[in-house]
């Protein structure tokens, strides 16, 4: 007695479709007291050849019959690594349908995913959206998956998403002649309603030159450094950028919930409709930055795609964890290689770290005293190298707000305004770069800098001097380029001018030589 059923195993932020084949096998002298053997093949890991005992539990907690025979289970291909729990459900369904419990011959048109509990209910699993995903452009009709994992499955147009609770449930609508409606999201209504956030660049007082540079950022999609004595407000700055942010669109919003998915951090809402904001705690190891694991998992990197990535106290962070860094800033993606296999993750975000001046936070300024010796400011500086410093475009000095600005009555413009101009920029952008695989300004290759970017004399002049003076890298060369680029959109000009030159080589005035 053999029956086949559909399941999928992710890889990286993709999955590929695992068939589960589940054969009974009578046994000479077989009594009903002797334990049935189960034998799972198709390299299975730890958490699949346990499922044996879960499987059977939840059958007969279920009131279902489990099989006296030997069972023997091949995951297939049998030569791709299969780990997880998600293939409980397809297995037990398959040992049903195997002994007749079913009144279906086949499910080759559905897939089935889902960890089950002892009792029988159907508990959630990683990676529903890439899964969908892959049963889609499989031609599959139908996915059944736990409740938990539905809204995020049922944004894949085109596949009917039936949410299951428990054992007993998959079976009876399996058996239904003709099934129910499936669930249905509406993709749009989601994205417009969910696209708001609980900060406001309204409520951060002063700081008009930081709030200029951070707009200049975000228009720009460049990598920004705030420097600045405790209190001064470089987190409350940062922890607002996500909201002068353009709106997520429904296909990064796909990709960063394949993202958030496969890591396991989806929740019932189902679809990301906001732009990631992740901060992970300066103890973090380079693993979790990046991403790792036997079977690699993504990163923080990774998990801040298509939005921000936020490093308070950046000297803080261990050297070889900043390191890690460079390649994602260059190429916008990882690639984990491992004995098995080499996996890519998606890693296009916007880096915005902050940091005091030194140990004490107060050098340089004017209303308290630094207690730190010039070797110590130096030393607290160099844990951040000069090829990590030269891929952040714009180095902002955030100073302590005054207590005339703290009292004061107009706080200045909100988030709705600041994002609006962003908005219209990178609209300028998109056309500016139609056809090519460039969002926005930070992204440009050489190829466009020459293109985009062409300077007069007076502008070539001044950047000339501006190299040799402070010392700067062919990179930062770059970067200064693309950051004046960003001005002069935001001023509707279609030529880089000399004050725009200007404004941007202002923001690169912490480089290493400046601290020298």
């Amino acid at each position: 007695m053999l029956f086949k059923t559909l399941s999928a195993a992710v890889y990286g932020i993709d999955a590929e479709l695992v068939e589960v084949e589940v054969d009974l096998t009578p046994r000479a002298g077989d009594s009903m007291n002797e334990q049935p053997a189960v034998i799972v093949v198709g390299l299975p890991d730890l958490a699949v050849r346990e499922s044996r005992e879960r499987i059977r539990a939840a059958i007969n907690n279920s009131r279902f019959f489990f099989p006296v025979y030997k069972i023997t289970i091949n995951l297939a291909p049998a030569d791709v690594k299969k780990e997880g729990s998600a293939f409980d459900l397809p297995i037990a369904v398959g040992i049903l349908g195997a002994n007749g419990e079913l009144q279906r011959e086949d499910l080759d048109d559905t897939l089935l995913i889902g960890e089950l509990a002892l009792d029988g209910r159907v508990r959630p699993v990683r990676g529903a959206l890439p899964i969908a995903v892959a049963a889609k452009k499989k031609g599959l009709k139908r996915l059944l998956l736990p409740v938990e994992n539905a809204a995020e499955a049922a944004v894949v147009a085109g596949l009917d998403v039936y949410p299951v609770r428990d054992l007993r449930e998959v079976v009876t609508l399996l058996n239904l002649p003709e099934l129910p409606e499936p669930m249905k999201l509406d993709v749009e209504q989601m994205l417009g309603e969910a696209d708001r956030y609980p900060v406001d660049f309204r409520e951060v007082r002063g700081q008009m030159h930081a709030k200029r540079a951070i707009e200049i950022a975000t228009a720009g999609g460049h990598n920004i450094l705030l420097v600045g004595p405790p209190g001064s407000g470089k987190s409350m700055l940062s922890k607002r950028i996500p909201s002068i942010l353009p709106p997520i669109t429904f296909e990064e919003a796909l990709e960063t919930t394949k993202i958030h998915s496969v890591a396991g951090f989806t929740d019932a809402r189902g679809l990301l409709t906001t732009r990631p904001f992740r901060s992970p705690h300066h103890t973090i190891s380079d693993a979790g930055l990046i991403g790792g694991g036997a079977i690699p998992r993504p990163g923080e990197v990774s998990l801040a795609h298509n939005g921000v990535l936020f490093l308070d106290e950046l000297p803080e962070f261990e050297r070889n964890v900043l390191e890690v860094l460079r390649q994602p800033l260059e190429d916008q993606r990882v690639t984990i290689s491992r004995a098995s296999m080499s996996l890519t993750f998606p890693a296009s975000f916007m880096l915005v770290a902050a940091m005091n001046p030194c140990n004490c936070g107060f050098y340089g300024d004017p209303t308290r005293e630094c207690r730190c010796t010039p070797p110590q400011v130096q030393r607290y500086i160099s844990k951040i190298s000069g090829p990590l410093l030269d891929r952040i475009d714009i180095h902002i000095n955030v100073p302590a707000v005054k207590v005339s600005e703290l009292a004061a009555q107009d706080s200045g413009e909100g988030s709705v305004e600041i994002r609006q101009r962003v908005v219209n920029v990178r609209k300028v952008q998109q056309q500016r770069f139609s056809g090519e695989h460039v969002f926005c300004n930070a992204q440009m290759p050489p190829r466009l800098i020459r293109k985009y970017c062409q300077l007069d004399a007076p502008s070539q002049q001044l950047l000339e001097r501006a190299m040799m003076k402070l010392g700067l890298s062919a990179r930062a060369y770059d970067r200064i380029l693309k950051v004046s680029r960003t001005i002069a959109d935001l001023e509707g000009m279609e030529r880089i001018a000399e004050k725009h030159i200007s404004e941007a080589v202002q923001y690169r005035t912490l480089d290493r030589t400046y601290w020298q």
